[in-house]
């Protein structure tokens, strides 16, 4: 597209850390994150934002020229928010509290019910206000911590509404502030700032209230509000899309509380994180993570819809669709764009070159493309709607099969390799983007152009799932042809990548066609893509949960006997739960049982001590040093690939694995025994919904789909679907 990029993609910046106690609200692409009282403003990431612009720098409520101490803040939805406070009033000699509610809502803007309440004897006055300000900034801007100012924001007070906006190099940014009842003021000076003021009367043992809209503006036009002031909350969009989730996902019983709210906790991020298509408002995908992220990725949102499959299948389809639209289509070095080439991120900031309702793509990421396929395999697989839904996304699948042989593989060797096209572009471009993320045994950052080893193993299940789908609509040459790619690369994968010496696979091969020495997590996708040898599994599940590895909470990204080995970084040596729920679905692949029980019971055992929501990573200390896994600093949470990392993890450990296609379902729990007796209600598969009951004598998979067999046995993925 030619729009300069933000600084995000240079992953040497790090997001800034949000406050301890802060309040995080989501809904769609707009979030708020706030003090635990429910202000806005001061230092720090705090803000309202609304498709990567902060719209609300500045939301700070007084009473009396006090701010009211915060008893709690709730957030009975992941879009609403109750800030409870209290103020001390004196009455002659009587003290008595006066009760301050904020009733906050996030969507398209922001909604502020504020109620007082006096529980005293006598009436009392107070004067009410709201400083309200708003810079505009760039998403990314304030993530960096990098914020400065863009021409001369203007504020204008009209009647009981207040109207802010930035014209700043041909765009034009706003928010439109509605007070009903309120005085209004225009700071002046230029300051883009001004002030709600309300003259309150609150009864004895009574109550006072008022609302404020705050909605954002586009080209000169209020967007619609997703919480209108004249409409009951149960009717907003934000609120039925949310009930119809809760109406429509699985409900999942078990034994153990904890998994169950862990369960609960994930089905319900996974729903908050969802983002809607402004063209196409049925078409959900899902965002890779509050606060930053909220915003389409290719492998984030792919991984996601993968894991999220047994909660909502029409995730993958919204996934594969919006993925499709946006499909590379030219070569351009800067955005990283190339013909059938699959996105990494979507931003629509000023930041990303292009004004608030514009959009900026960056396509510098080397396995969403190959993802892509192995998302639509496995959505057909579960019988992901009618075949009709496939065709229309196969012509994309082809094309990006195309760029994986002709672009992908830069140099002829048969592997998938990248190398950034700029020195704005990202550096690593696999999911371990940090600058430092691939490195030899003894720390030396390896040099580009890089073949990661999991790539090959996506790249492998990609050709495998266009055979089966050209096996499902009769392409018997199609399935011939794929297949043998498959098999050929499996064969030159476990030749060059292969180190006898050291037991496990190399990271990488580097420019010279090197082998990158280290041992990491990486090598558990290869597992769980199916394109390791079966004699060389065993070694590779020995290694990955060896004290190097394994902390007693989840594998490490890399080994601990690695020199670039660092408990509290980003990617060597942290623990991700979602990089874990593909190492565990690896292992349990190639039968390695017990070794994939042991890692999913501690990663489940850590989200207990995250509240029941395992964060986007953690450090990577060992279980005995601390009693607790150790947070890390600037961790997303909610994050989409570890909201859906216990959802995948219960799958794996059923062993429940659909091939609707060919009609059958594999089912064959081995579910530790803590965690029976297990239902789970609703599963979407095929045109209907089973029930799956698991107890310590038996399983009963309920409401199969007519024509399809129940197999209570393991289907080993490695061996299925031969080439």
């Amino acid at each position: 597209m030619g729009a300069s990029l933000p600084e995000k993609w240079n992953p040497e910046n790090e997001p800034a850390r949000v406050g301890a106690g802060a309040v995080t609200l989501v809904e769609g692409s707009s979030f708020c994150i706030c003090t635990p009282g429910g202000d806005i403003g001061g230092t720090g990431p705090c803000g309202v934002f609304f498709r990567d612009t902060r719209i609300l720098s500045r939301w700070d409520l007084r009473v009396d020229g006090e701010i009211p101490d915060p008893l709690t803040a709730m957030t009975p939805d992941p879009y609403r928010a109750t800030f409870l406070g209290r103020l001390s009033r004196r009455f002659g000699r009587t003290d008595t509290n006066l009760l301050v509610q904020r009733e906050r809502r996030i969507g398209n803007g922001l909604r502020e019910d504020l109620v007082l309440r006096n529980p005293g004897a006598e009436p009392t006055t107070c004067i009410v206000t709201v400083a309200v300000e708003a810079d505009f900034a760039d998403l990314f801007e304030v993530k960096e911590g990098r914020v400065h100012p863009r021409g001369e924001p203007r504020v204008q007070a009209q009647d009981d509404r207040l109207y802010l906006d930035l014209h700043w190099r041909g765009t034009h940014r706003g928010a439109a502030v509605e007070a009903p009842g309120g005085t209004v003021v225009a700071s002046a000076g230029g300051s883009g700032a001004g002030s709600i003021r309300y003259d309150a009367l609150v009864p004895a043992r009574g109550q006072w209230s008022m609302s404020l809209l705050v909605r954002p503006v586009l080209d000169g036009e209020a967007v619609e509000a997703s919480f209108p002031l004249n409409r009951p909350e149960r009717e907003a969009l934000p609120a039925l899309r949310l009930q119809r989730w809760r109406e429509t996902t699985p409900i999942a019983t078990t034994g153990d509380d904890s998994l169950q709210r862990t369960l609960r906790r994930s089905q319900e991020d996974v729903g908050a994180l969802r983002i809607f298509d402004p063209e196409d408002p049925t078409l959900a995908a899902v965002a890779a993570g509050a606060p930053w992220f909220m915003a389409l990725f290719g492998r984030d949102s792919l991984l996601t819809a993968y894991m999220a499959l047994p909660v909502d299948r029409s995730l993958a389809l919204g996934t594969l669709r919006t993925l499709a639209r946006h499909q590379g289509r030219t070569t351009d070095p800067v955005t990283e764009e190339e013909p059938g080439r699959i996105l990494h991120e979507v931003r629509l900031g000023v930041d990303s070159g292009l004004a608030l309702g514009g959009g900026s793509i960056y396509y510098g990421t080397v396995d969403a493309t190959p993802l892509f396929l192995v998302l639509l395999g496995e959505f057909a697989r579960w019988g992901g709607g009618e075949r009709r839904s496939v065709e229309e996304l196969l012509p994309h699948a082809d094309r990006a099969l195309a760029w994986m042989e002709h672009h992908g593989d830069r140099d002829g060797d048969g592997f998938i390799e990248y190398r950034r096209a700029t020195d704005r572009g990202l550096q690593n471009q696999g999911w371990k983007d940090s600058w430092d993320g691939i490195t030899f045994a003894d720390g030396r950052p390896a040099e580009a152009p890089i073949a990661l080893c999991e790539v090959q193993g996506y790249a492998y299940d990609a050709f495998r799932a266009r055979a089966e789908l050209a096996r499902w609509l009769d392409d018997d040459a199609g399935a011939r042809r794929w297949s043998e790619r498959a098999a050929a690369l499996k064969t030159a994968f476990n030749e060059r990548f292969w180190l006898p010496e050291r037991g496990w696979y190399a990271l990488a091969l580097d420019r010279d066609k090197n082998p990158v020495d280290a041992c990491a997590s990486n090598m558990g996708h290869c597992l769980w893509s199916g394109i390791v040898d079966a004699d060389k599994a065993p070694l590779v599940t020995e290694h990955l949960v060896s004290p190097e590895m394994f902390t007693g909470w989840g594998v490490r990204t890399l080994s601990s006997a690695m020199s670039a080995y660092d408990p509290v970084s980003y990617h060597n040596g942290s623990v991700w739960p979602h990089d874990n729920a593909f190492v565990v679905a690896g292992l349990m692949r190639y039968g390695f049982v017990a070794q994939a029980q042991r890692i999913a019971e501690a990663l489940l055992e850590a989200a207990e001590h995250f509240g029941g929501r395992l964060p986007e990573l953690f450090c990577g200390f060992d279980r005995g040093e601390f009693p607790e896994p150790v947070p890390y600093p600037t961790s997303c949470s909610p994050q989409a690939w570890a909201s859906a990392t216990p959802i995948h993890l219960v799958r794996t450990l059923l062993r429940f694995d659909p091939e609707l296609p060919r009609g059958r379902l594999w089912v064959d729990p081995v579910l530790p025994p803590a965690f029976a007796p297990l239902r789970v209600e609703g599963v979407a598969l095929g045109a209907g919904r089973v029930n799956v009951e698991v107890t310590a004598d038996e399983t009963q998979v309920e409401d199969l789909p007519s024509g399809v067999e129940l197999r209570c046995e393991p289907c080993l993925m490695a061996d299925s679907f031969p080439a």
